[in-house]
């Protein structure tokens, strides 16, 4: 990777470079040190320069369409004006680390027009199928002023809730027939929803998406009233005959205008930021433990008592604590 000076992110950014915007999220999620030192230089220079946006997370069990959804989305998107990022999060190689399916080249009409931008990035071993440097990423799409911000998760399952505090509008996509399911498996992730949208509303299975829609809304007037206000609607959607995606906006900007009218759309974002800076000092705390000599050869020694069942998980964890609390004193 070249490297360049912070006047060279800063400016590309601001001059709304789609090129520099890649070679920057490129520097945030570098391992590097002299990478991550200048990362946070450029996250605070530039933060001040991000433009108003919407970031939308969509979430759904792998095959529901959500890349086929997306790109006939952001396409309908870019028609309306809009500038369209699309972080798509992909499953990550235990070998190599890298991201599996390339949700670029699955959304090649999308990923060529000159209004959008798609990364790719592999999620990592970070829960919720996310990227752990995701939210930097957002902030520096803002910064080259794009309007909406889509980000694309590996799938339901693991811990949305990392997705929902990184975004404004939270998605979820099903297929028609899935409204039982959801309703016993996956309350949590519905009540979570600031939308559902049934996709594959089309051919032989238009008339099970209307059903379950109304089965979806009669599951959600039993939720509880959420505090913001706002009840979550369901939209049916073709993404294969491009059918549904004005409803869907509709939807989107209806929220972003209620919560920006009661006060809750900004206060959602500060506490959004106030997350992100316990997670990075957490993250940086346990990372200046795990880097102590003493502790890294206790740690080794440790693992391989525990490996040989010489030693119970939870007594070297006992002793691992014990001697982190003697650091620290």
């Amino acid at each position: 990777m070249k490297r360049f000076d912070l006047k060279y992110y800063v400016d590309g950014l601001k001059a709304q470079n789609n090129v520099i915007l890649a070679q920057a999220i490129t520097l945030v999620e570098s391992k590097r040190v002299e990478d991550q030192k200048m990362a946070d230089q450029l996250l605070n220079e530039v933060i001040q320069d991000s433009t108003p946006s919407i970031r939308v997370g969509i979430t759904g069990t792998p095959g529901v369409g959500k890349s086929s959804f997306i790109e006939g989305f952001g396409t309908y998107l870019i028609d309306q004006g809009k500038k369209v990022a699309v972080l798509a999060i992909d499953p990550s190689s235990q070998r190599t680390g890298g991201s599996i399916l390339g949700d670029k080249t699955r959304m090649e009409t999308l990923s060529r027009h000159p209004m959008a931008y798609i990364r790719p990035s592999a999620s990592g071993n970070t829960l919720g199928g996310v990227n752990n440097r995701t939210r930097e990423a957002v902030l520096l799409c803002e910064v080259a002023g794009f309007d909406a911000i889509i980000v694309e998760t590996v799938g339901v399952g693991q811990s949305e809730t990392l997705v929902n505090n990184m975004v404004d509008f939270f998605l979820l996509m099903i297929q028609p027939g899935s409204g039982d399911d959801l309703q016993g498996i996956k309350k949590g992730i519905m009540e979570m929803a600031h939308g559902i949208v049934i996709n594959k509303a089309d051919g032989d299975q238009a008339k099970l998406a209307r059903q379950s829609k109304k089965d979806l809304l009669s599951a959600l007037h039993l939720f509880a009233a959420s505090e913001t206000g706002w009840s979550t609607q369901v939209e049916l959607c073709s993404a294969l005959e491009k059918t549904g995606f004005e409803s869907v906006w509709q939807m989107i900007a209806s929220f972003q205008k209620e919560m920006i009218s009661n006060g809750l759309f900004y206060q959602n974002r500060s506490d959004q930021n106030l997350t992100w800076f316990e997670d990075r000092v957490n993250f940086g705390i346990l990372q200046q433990l795990a880097d102590q000599p003493h502790l890294k050869a206790l740690r080794q020694e440790l693992e391989l008592k525990v490996k040989q069942n010489e030693l119970s998980v939870s007594k070297a964890t006992i002793e691992m604590l014990d001697r982190v609390k003697q650091l620290l004193a």
